[in-house]
């Protein structure tokens, strides 16, 4: 084994020889075995086999190898040397090899470390990006799990920050291609982050590139297979992929199989849903209750008013109602009589306390402009009260007989349509394109008053609903599940 001052001396011949270094073979030899000494020695050879890897290409396997050994080594300082100087091997037809390394070393739980192997990918996919990703997409598809999922972390956050020269058109249409790939095997958060990476992708920005993205949801939703409303997994799978879904959707890209798969297959299934989320309901019949009973004093038999849930009703309501429009029948058909009398009985229920809810927001809001309106408490209350209109506008339009469906609202969690110069405005109660109507009959001023404002659900995030993320996708990469996969023991790098 060759000692400091032996390596040094090598160094220094090699150095020196500048265009005949090729001729000097035992000398890089001699540095090459610097990885069979002490600590000096494998931090000095992990700075000279790299110098002078290039000069060297039949000996480019045996210094690459040992490059390896001592990305490897056990003092995290000789580690991070090798792993700091491994890009220079990244040349010709070694680079994607170096790509796989570097990935596979993406498993350190040293964070300096850690740092130098995102660094290290980095430079080199500035190098050549296709080789970069062959050697991501192959530990992807290949590697062990904590590896895998790092590499798809490392895709989901460093590609945004790569320049348009690096990312070209046939880059990212090599990521598309390797995605469709790993896309066949996902876990629900897998899927979630590659939606992420391939939505940024700017070939993709297209109204076809929308839809080839639509295309990739609508497989992974399986909406070609019976829905099963009993399994948590598949219910799941459907709600992760309509969430991706839906920011896509525009004029020019459409809903429509997702549309038509929800009413012929999970509508009609409601009541026996299991939903994977915890206190997750869609049915809107949960957030409109029935009046509470009364006792025979004339006080409300239950100890406590209902809390109404504005936001999730809102929703769901608005919902129901583009429905209504498809089948204006539906209310009124005599098999659903007694659907439409409980369901008049919890509009005029929820409608008395929206009523009382509203006037108290607009009271809370009245005088208030400028930064007054800016303050987090009353962004709250101005979200609250555009929901608690839309949702009024749209109880109107059921009460009328038969029920109508011809208002149009504004949802709470979309962008105001700025107004055109001689363009209508809507009225200021209501965001329907209807003339303001009555309000359904409440409780005489002298009457007995029998309902309590309710307590309303709404938060500094409105409308931004995060669904715990678990169950599988297309096979759950060997049946594993959304939690965290166990990490791998150090092995040898190939």
């Amino acid at each position: 084994m060759p000692t400091v001052e032996e390596l040094y001396r090598n160094y220094g011949i090699l150095a020196d020889a500048t265009e005949q270094v090729g001729q000097h073979k035992d000398a890089y030899q001699l540095i090459l075995d610097g990885v069979k000494g002490g600590t000096k020695e494998k931090r000095l050879a992990a700075q000279f086999i790299p110098k002078f890897f290039k000069h060297f290409p039949e000996l480019a396997d045996s210094a690459i190898n040992a490059q390896l050994d001592l990305c490897e080594d056990e003092d995290v300082s000789i580690r991070r040397q090798a792993i700091k100087e491994l890009p220079q091997f990244a040349t010709g037809e070694n680079l994607p090899r170096v790509a796989d390394i570097l990935t596979q070393l993406l498993q350190t739980d040293d964070s300096a470390e850690f740092n130098l192997v995102n660094n290290a990918l980095l430079s080199i996919f500035k190098m050549d990006a296709k080789g970069t990703l062959g050697g991501l997409f192959s530990q992807i598809l290949q590697g062990e799990d904590i590896v895998r999922e790092r590499a798809i972390k490392f895709l989901s956050t460093k590609l945004k920050t790569l320049p348009d020269e690096v990312l070209t058109k046939e880059v990212e249409e090599l990521i598309l291609t390797e995605s469709k790939k790993v896309l066949e095997d996902v876990t629900g958060e897998e899927f979630v982050l590659f939606m992420k990476i391939l939505s940024g992708l700017k070939s993709l920005q297209t109204v076809s590139g929308r839809q080839q993205l639509v295309e990739l949801v609508a497989e992974q939703a399986d909406l070609e297979q019976t829905f099963n409303p009993s399994d948590p997994d598949c219910v799941d799978r459907l709600l992760q992929c309509t969430r991706q879904a839906v920011p896509l959707f525009s004029k020019n890209v459409h809903s429509t199989r997702f549309v038509t798969y929800f009413c012929e297959q999970v509508l009609p299934n409601l009541s026996s849903l299991t939903t994977p989320v915890e206190g997750l309901d869609i049915q809107l019949e949960e957030y409109m209750p029935l009046p509470p009973e009364e006792a025979e004093n004339g006080e409300n038999a239950g100890n406590e008013e209902p809390k109404l849930q504005f936001s999730y009703v809102e929703c769901l309501l608005y919902s129901f109602h583009q429905l209504g429009r498809k089948l204006p029948d539906f209310l009124t058909a005599k098999l659903n009589a007694e659907k439409l009398k409980d369901f008049k009985i919890r509009l005029q229920y929820f409608a008395r306390g929206l009523q009382v809810y509203i006037r108290q927001l607009r009271l809370a809001l009245q005088g208030k402009t400028g930064e007054a309106l800016k303050t987090e408490e009353n962004k709250i209350k101005v979200v609250a009260l555009k929901i608690t209109n839309n949702i009024n506008v749209l109880i109107k339009d059921l009460f009328h007989i038969p029920p109508s469906y011809k208002s149009t609202v504004t949802l709470s969690w979309k962008p105001v349509q700025k107004v055109e110069i001689g363009q209508k405005r809507a009225s200021e109660d209501t965001t329907s394109g209807s003339p303001p109507k009555k309000s359904p009959a409440g409780p005489k001023r002298d009457a007995r008053q029998i309902y309590n404002p309710p307590s309303g659900k709404y938060s500094s995030n409105l409308g931004n609903f995060n669904y715990e993320q678990r169950g599988a996708f297309r096979g759950s990469r060997g049946g594993r599940g959304w939690g965290a996969r166990g990490n791998r023991s150090r092995g040898r790098l190939y």
